[in-house]
C-alpha cells in the first residue's frame, strides 16, 4: 500500500469515488467513499447546500440561489467524472 507524508495513513493507491482519480484521496466525515481534493470540496459543498436548501423550504424562505448553486457544483462533478471517463478509454 502507497501512503502519503510519514505518520500519515492516507491511501494514495485509491480512485476517487466521483471521477476516478488515481492520487491522495480524503474522507469526509459520516461518508465510507474516498474523493480527490477537488471532488471532496464539491461533495462537502453539496452536503452543506441541501442542508441549507431544507432549513430554508422549512423556513418558507427561497431557496431559488442554493438550489442554482447545487446544480452549479452538481454539473462540475459530472463534467469532471466524464473527462476522467474519456480519458480511459
Amino acid at each position: 500500500m502507497v501512503t502519503g507524508p510519514k505518520g500519515s495513513e492516507q491511501d494514495l493507491s485509491g480512485q476517487c469515488s466521483v471521477c476516478g482519480h488515481r492520487g491522495e484521496l480524503f474522507d469526509l466525515p459520516g461518508r465510507y467513499e474516498q474523493y480527490c481534493l477537488g471532488c471532496s470540496a464539491d461533495v462537502a459543498t453539496a452536503i452543506l447546500l441541501t442542508t441549507e436548501i431544507d432549513a430554508a423550504t422549512l423556513a418558507g424562505r427561497s431557496t431559488s440561489e442554493l438550489v442554482t448553486e447545487f446544480d452549479f457544483i452538481h454539473i462540475r462533478m459530472l463534467c469532471r467524472a466524464q473527462s476522467t471517463e474519456l480519458g480511459n478509454i
